[in-house]
């Protein structure tokens, strides 16, 4: 083999290679993907019972210590979608995109939380589960998974087929629902300690999920609605790493204390 066809042969491997790797290769229209991902975002009143009907489901699950049951709420919750709009908001510089999700995503938080509190209460099981338990003791493994989660979520939600199986997945793998559930456990039970462990879980996986997110739809050159100047882009880097600093620094505390 001659020295050009070599290096055919390496510049065939390159494209392929980038090909694999390319998330841009069968992404949809940016008018499409921003469709999809506000769509997923929005709080009607479908996505309200669904919500309260997978919170229910969860907190049977937890209740019961039931990991099939917990898997089917996750399926059917509408959370995550509310993150992705949050995380493009962001990326799109519209400020009115990130107030109305957020908006939506408090209004859901409060919802999830008082409608497992009203279970909690109801239940005539008052010892925690295993399933509970869990969910009161986050660590770096959630991190990773929550990255993970925020990646495969807007790849999903950003492609050309629309029939793909990567959301449900993802609902259950980042388990944003059963720690809302825990938290309404800890409040019927009066139990503290459980209650921030929840919460933290929660803010964990929401967090690194609308990080991720925004990453990946950085990459993706999603339009902005007005553009950033270099001092604005500066500052919002630094409020980035500041909040990611503060949302890991009670697993880095643990992790030392541990030792």
């Amino acid at each position: 083999m001659n020295h050009q066809d070599l290096e055919k042969k390496r510049e065939s491997i390159r494209t392929v290679l980038k090909k694999m790797f390319s998330i841009t290769e069968d992404a949809a229209s940016n008018e499409e993907i921003r469709d999809r991902i506000l769509s997923g975002g929005k709080i009607t009143g479908t996505n309200m019972v669904v919500m309260v009907c997978a919170i229910l489901i969860a907190s049977v699950g937890l209740n019961t210590n039931s990991i099939a049951v917990i898997i089917g709420a996750m399926l059917i919750s509408p959370l995550m979608g509310s993150i992705l709009a949050i995380a493009y908001g962001t990326v799109a510089n519209d400020g009115y995109l990130i107030e109305r999700h957020t908006t939506g995503f408090a209004v859901q938080i409060v919802m999830s939380i008082a409608t497992a509190t009203i279970y909690f209460l109801l239940s005539p099981i008052k010892e925690p589960t295993e399933q509970l338990l869990a969910r009161t003791n986050p660590n770096f493994f959630d991190v990773l998974i929550a990255v993970a989660g925020g990646i495969a979520g807007i790849v999903g939600q950003t492609r050309q087929d629309k029939a793909n199986n990567i959301i449900p997945g993802v609902a259950i793998a980042t388990a944003l629902m059963p720690p809302l559930c825990t938290c309404g456990y800890a409040i019927a039970n009066l139990n503290l300690r459980m209650l921030l462990g929840a919460l933290y879980l929660f803010t964990i996986n929401t967090y690194f999920i609308y990080i991720s997110s925004g990453v990946m739809l950085t990459l993706l050159k999603t339009p902005k609605v007005k553009a950033m100047t270099s001092e604005e882009w500066k500052k919002t880097k630094k409020k980035m790493y500041r909040n990611t600093l503060l949302v890991l620094l009670p697993i880095i505390l643990i992790a030392f204390t541990m030792k």
